[in-house]
């Protein structure tokens, strides 16, 4: 396999581009994929066998199984960086190695409480969000691995993007064995 081959499976949509200026009408796009996506992720695993969940989406990649189980929990660490950024001035937010989570035992378990707890963290994030305003979404955290400042509205593209990066691994995969 190429770098380039590789690099397709890895991205199949491509890495996430912000805009330097961020519009309401980007937010509302965002929003609405990130309050669209729990059911649409839910739809395309639900039937799918134990074999078909444990098969790898690139090589050396995680099983669909495990990518599910990182949504939930990466997507709760993202709705607890928005409220971290809302009460607290700039935080550093915690990072957390993805890699070894997804070695811990829990990601072999059944998918259906990760689908559940994807569906109830995207409701509360999604709530939260519209509540949000203009000047809420231009607060700030500091991701610790990279040191970037991060705004909201970037982290509500960001996560938006996030949803459907791991959602095009898993229709990828889907497509490429004929399983859709």
């Amino acid at each position: 396999m190429t770098d380039q081959q590789l690099q397709l499976l890895k991205y199949p949509i491509g890495t996430f581009n912000c805009p330097d200026v961020i519009t309401t009408s980007d937010i509302q796009s965002w929003i609405a994929i990130l309050d669209h996506f729990p059911s649409r992720l839910a739809q395309m695993v639900n039937p799918l066998t134990d074999a078909q969940l444990d098969t790898s989406y690139r090589p050396e990649g995680w099983t669909i199984r495990q990518v599910i189980h990182h949504v939930a929990d990466s997507h709760h660490h993202s709705y607890i960086r928005f409220k971290w950024a809302m009460t607290e001035q700039n935080p550093v937010i915690k990072a957390y190695e993805e890699n070894a989570w997804a070695n811990q035992h829990d990601y072999n378990q059944p998918i259906a409480l990760s689908i559940l707890h994807i569906k109830a963290v995207h409701a509360k994030l999604v709530y939260y969000l519209k509540g949000l305003t203009e000047k809420d979404l231009q607060r700030t955290f500091i991701h610790p691995e990279s040191g970037n400042t991060v705004s909201l509205n970037q982290n509500v593209g960001i996560y938006a993007w996030h949803s459907n990066h791991h959602y095009a691994h898993i229709y990828e995969l889907l497509k490429r064995k004929g399983w859709l």
